[in-house]
């Protein structure tokens, strides 16, 4: 039996924040900053009317979880980097679940993965 991270019944969003750049994947993402540092982090969206899928920031009740996660610093140390024409490195919320060996949350048949760490 599988288990997946599931959407709590309270939450707070402190850590983190939307950030919206020109990304040629991506217009908006949920930043984690630390001095200059960011990491970028996105999460795959389906639009049920038209059968697409874009990239955006990752749902507001799962950031403080991941943000407080035990291994986030050193995650964020090894991915983050400066602002480089106004991106910061990116990872999909999926990569930074498996890194922090948290449960997923559930994949959707729709879903898509980079098949390379750098996006």
């Amino acid at each position: 039996m599988r288990y997946h991270y599931e959407k709590p019944a309270i939450y707070l969003s402190l850590y983190g924040e939307r950030y919206i750049c020109e990304h040629p994947i991506y217009n908006s993402c949920t930043l984690f900053k630390i001095g200059e540092k960011g990491l970028a982090v996105i999460q795959q969206r389906f639009n049920a009317e038209t059968k697409s899928t874009w990239w955006g920031e990752v749902d507001s009740w799962i950031t403080d979880d991941l943000y407080l996660h035990p291994g986030f610093k050193e995650y964020f140390e090894n991915r983050a980097g400066d602002c480089t024409d106004g991106l910061y490195p990116t990872v999909t919320v999926r990569q930074i679940m498996w890194a922090l060996k948290m449960k997923p949350i559930p994949r959707e048949r729709w879903e898509t993965v980079f098949d390379r760490r750098e996006i």
